[in-house]
């Protein structure tokens, strides 16, 4: 059986002050300490061995029971980060104040008790954290009958169960809003859009809906930040820039507007920002976009945005809008610089990228290795994602990856082959219930320009190729290509022989 090497990822995710932190207070313990020994030895380590672990330290009695002192350290680890972390959020600062709070009723100290009841209540109302809210007022009823024993009834329990009542209420309607937020967030990270009648039918109904749709539902300001990001979510499946636009920007000014929410909502903050970048990119905004990469960046190490997690995802989407910035922009070079760097900092990162973000990074690579005219490394890299048997996840990609492909076997002059690609992209996209034309249209041309003999056909095909695109592109359904793939201007650079950056860059103008 294979050793775990979840150890080893936990030693490797730390940060330099965890480890300082750990190790300090290690040393305010007694006695010999072996789980050190172990954690010194794997810290320097590049890739886990257990068995160099055990070599190392061979004829020490703890090796004979390793698996058990390796439990142990990660559990040591864990405790330290949970005192570390202890004061970093309003939740971890109201568990501790309820443990308080519970040591000090066991204890019949109930006016102390009741001190700290008030103070957490006050974070818990300031951070809108309703279920530790909720907890608090329960023990408050406990402590009233404390007090009733007592013979004091100076408390009114009326105003007590009304703001108990208040604060169910809060709780039910940010857990509808989530609900909801599920729903749409389902259709996005499958499809990256809405991809058939069926999808914007469901996208519409949650639109649509009474929580979503009416004024005032929202009764929290937790809830009212998804209701805006739903509402966003919503018009970007739809491909509505201007709406999404609007509707995230709303999101971005409730969160700015209350930073304890804020801190404690990095995540959502994030993706706002993100699909901002978005949006700022489809409408050639790129100066706005180049200032919200940065923005977005020099959130990083914030509080609230301090998190490995949440550097994750700062340095993933931030990265990857760059590319689709400088992709837009027609500008290869600049994104062709970004590649190293990038491999430079997911090797750094490990395997904590999630898959959405690795295959978006690989096909933005091969798109740039295509536009400074490397075919054969943007086929090689765009393989890796073809080669992904990913079922669910952002189908938008892997079908728009197989168009491409089409066009970097054609650029290849792999006309043989083509048949056979086109046959298999075919089969792919049969299966996937999607109504866009652009799709077919692209596979007929490339077909008829693979068994094309001369260049006088190829320019003929070329040219009723760009007439039918043309048309397509005025559907606003259609020009989702254009987020993967700039098909008009790789037309016009095939028709004019000029550069498919420089054809980019025309349509720009």
């Amino acid at each position: 059986m294979k050793p775990s090497s979840e150890l080893f990822k936990l030693i490797k995710s730390l940060t330099k002050s965890e480890k300082r932190f750990f190790k300090l207070s290690s040393a305010l313990q007694a006695g010999e300490k072996n789980y050190l020994k172990i954690f010194d030895y794997i810290e320097k380590q590049e890739h886990y061995d257990e068995d160099e672990l055990k070599d190392a330290f061979v004829g020490e009695v703890f090796v004979k029971h390793l698996p058990s002192e390796k439990n142990h350290l990660y559990r040591l680890i864990l405790k330290s980060l949970r005192v570390y972390y202890s004061e970093q959020s309003a939740s971890s600062i109201l568990k501790q104040e309820l443990k308080n709070v519970e040591i000090l009723y066991n204890k019949a100290l109930y006016r102390e008790c009741e001190k700290f009841v008030q103070r957490a209540k006050l974070v818990a109302k300031e951070n809108e954290e309703f279920y530790y809210w909720y907890e608090l007022i329960a023990w408050e009823k406990r402590l009233l009958e404390a007090a009733y024993e007592e013979g004091e009834f100076g408390r009114d329990l009326d105003s007590l169960v009304a703001e108990e009542e208040e604060v169910i209420s809060k709780l039910r309607n940010v857990a509808e809003y989530q609900i909801i937020y599920s729903k749409i967030n389902l259709i996005f990270r499958s499809g990256g859009f809405t991809r058939n009648e069926a999808e914007r039918k469901i996208v519409e109904d949650i639109a649509d809906y009474h929580l979503i749709k009416g004024k005032n539902t929202a009764l929290s300001t937790r809830a009212s930040s998804i209701c805006y990001y739903v509402k966003g979510l919503c018009a970007a499946t739809n491909r509505n820039y201007e709406d999404s636009f609007q509707f995230f920007n709303r999101t971005r000014d409730i969160l700015d507007n209350n930073p304890k929410i804020k801190e404690d909502l990095g995540h959502r903050y994030v993706a706002t920002l993100s699909h901002l970048l978005r949006c700022y990119i489809d409408n050639q905004q790129f100066e706005e976009a180049e200032r919200m990469i940065q923005e977005l960046r020099s959130l990083e190490g914030k509080k609230g945005f301090n998190s490995m997690d949440i550097s994750l995802r700062i340095f993933t989407i931030s990265y990857n809008s760059e590319f689709s910035l400088n992709l837009a922009m027609g500008n290869f070079p600049k994104a062709a610089q970004l590649i190293a760097e990038v491999e430079q900092q997911v090797a750094a990162f490990d395997d904590k990228i999630s898959k959405e973000q690795s295959i978006l990074f690989q096909y933005n690579k091969a798109y740039t290795y295509f536009g400074i005219g490397e075919f054969k490394k943007a086929l090689s890299t765009l393989n890796e994602v073809l080669n992904d048997n990913e079922q669910r996840l952002r189908q938008d990609i892997y079908s728009f990856s197989r168009i491409f492909n089409l066009i970097i076997h054609f650029e290849l002059e792999n006309y043989d082959f083509l048949e056979y690609v086109i046959k298999s992209t075919n089969r792919y996209l049969s299966k996937h219930d999607r109504d866009y034309e652009i799709e077919n249209t692209v596979i007929r041309h490339i077909r008829k320009l693979a068994k094309s003999t001369n260049n006088a056909q190829r320019t003929e095909i070329l040219e009723k190729m760009k007439v039918e695109v043309d048309e397509l592109m005025k559907d606003q359904q259609e020009r989702v290509i254009l987020e993967y793939f700039h098909l008009p201007a790789w037309i016009d650079s095939k028709l004019t022989k000029e550069s498919f950056s420089g054809t980019i860059q025309k349509y720009l103008r």
